[in-house]
């Protein structure tokens, strides 16, 4: 068995499932913002300062900021050069061979999957919040996913958001693109309101003491808020619809995660300011800061901005996981039927109701705090594969032209990758046996039908 055949793309390729070329780097750098700003700045931020890193959670940020930069470049060098659909798999594909390759896709189809699962959970949470503000309350039966102790059945807000993004993203690119930059407009001037007032009520006192946990606080402080920035992964997804990806997908990702590190400091800096650091252990820190100060309808206003914050960042999770599976069907690792492109929006959309079903059912009726760590996995297990994936790649196809190269190679990748790992030694000994299962999991089905269907074993017969 040849498990390490490695497949020559060709990004100029005409075949029968080409997606529509009409991002640029303008959609692609909204895009990579619709997908950071979310949980990130408006739920993660009050726990890592109370817990963790206090008022110098700012630079907890930057240090995961930083993280992500190394991260970012390698995912800059390879997307430039593997200009077609598929992200880390279609790298690792091409780098390390084709189980590898699967076992990358394998990867981020749960990191995709649950990441987007727990988001729209988190979504209907909000919803429902700013529907109790108008004493409007759902039915406990369809307040939250599966409880026999509360009464809950399906958590129905999440269920429907699922759907309603689905059906937007089988109306194409363009169009959800559009979409996307709406509500990223929308949560920017949410969170610039947040600014504007919070900073007349910045008290420099609540800064003191700036670092109350010591430096072990800011390096916890800085594992804990890393995946506020993870998002910017999915923008590599979009490769194949991008017109000029060489030039304009370094552009979006290194763009989109400068612009979010940018608001995210300024955001925790006004934060700890109006509030002492004890007290921000909240589920709704922004929001929370302002009725502190009896900024009531700023306070509305922040909780407007949460929901399409987090409306974005499920968009983009959807997106990027349709656009994988719509790359592996189409490689023959999964069944054809999912890479099956409509002729008039060219868009992948058996595969989007696929994945909107799917994560609809794991979103509407099961409790998913236990497996959001898994979460954190998958993302940093794709982050160190692509670091390494520049160095094979180079090794592999040193003839490919590459819009954008990291330099110092391969130092600067072998530090991304040692960062990654030394973060996934981080999480707990569960979390490990989960993924460990599901990687066991994909194996065995490359091994028993990826194998076998595989377009390029089918034109490379031994």
């Amino acid at each position: 068995m040849d498990l390490l055949r490695k497949k020559h793309f060709d990004p100029n390729q005409k075949t029968d499932n080409n997606l529509k070329k009409s991002l640029g780097p303008f959609d692609l750098t909204v895009l990579g913002i619709g997908a950071i700003i979310g949980t990130g700045v408006f739920v993660v931020t009050g726990t890592a300062a109370a817990d963790n890193a206090g008022p110098a959670l700012v630079i907890s940020f930057v240090v995961a900021a930083l993280v992500c930069i190394l991260a970012a470049l390698c995912y800059s060098e390879l997307a430039s050069t593997v200009t077609i659909s598929g992200s880390a798999y279609a790298y690792s594909y091409a780098a390390f061979g084709e189980v590898f390759g699967w076992l990358m896709g394998w990867a981020l189809v749960l990191e995709y999957g649950l990441a987007a699962a727990s988001v729209a959970s988190g979504w209907s949470a909000y919803v429902q919040g700013l529907l109790a503000g108008f004493n409007i309350h759902l039915p406990a039966a369809l307040s939250g996913a599966f409880n026999a102790a509360s009464g809950q059945i399906v958590d129905l807000p999440a269920v429907i958001i699922i759907l309603l993004i689905c059906l937007l993203l089988t109306r194409g690119a363009k169009e959800t693109a559009r979409f996307n930059a709406f509500m990223v407009f929308v949560k920017i001037a949410v969170i610039l309101i947040f600014v504007i007032v919070g900073a007349f009520y910045v008290k420099p006192d609540n800064w003191t003491p700036f670092i109350p946990f010591g430096y072990s606080g800011i390096l916890s402080g800085a594992a804990l808020v890393f995946f506020a920035y993870i998002g910017f992964d999915a923008v590599a997804t979009a490769a194949e619809e991008v017109k000029n990806p060489q030039r304009d997908l370094p552009i979006g990702i290194i763009a989109s995660l400068l612009v979010c590190t940018l608001l995210y400091v300024i955001v925790v800096v006004v934060l700890t300011g109006m509030v002492p650091y004890t007290e921000l252990s909240v589920a709704d820190p922004v929001a929370f800061a302002l009725r502190f100060v009896q900024q009531d309808f700023a306070a509305g206003l922040i909780s407007l901005g949460a929901i399409a914050g987090i409306t974005t960042v499920l968009l983009v999770l959807l997106f990027s996981q349709t656009r994988l599976l719509f790359a592996i069907s189409r490689d023959g690792l999964l069944p054809r039927f999912l890479s099956k492109v409509d002729e008039k929006r060219q868009t992948p959309v058996r595969s989007t109701w696929m994945v909107g079903l799917v994560i609809a059912l794991l979103c509407g009726f099961l409790p998913l705090d236990k497996l959001a760590s898994l979460t954190n996995m998958g993302a940093l297990f794709a982050f160190a594969i692509v670091s390494l994936g520049v160095i094979g790649l180079r090794k592999a196809r040193p003839d490919l032209k590459r819009g954008f190269t990291v330099p110092w190679v391969p130092f600067l990748p072998l530090l991304s990758a040692g960062c990654c790992f030394l973060l996934m030694f981080q999480l707990d000994i569960w979390t490990w046996m989960g993924f460990i299962l599901w990687m066991i999991v994909g194996l065995l089905i490359y091994l028993f039908y990826g194998y076998s269907h595989s377009e390029l074993g089918k034109s490379n017969p031994k």
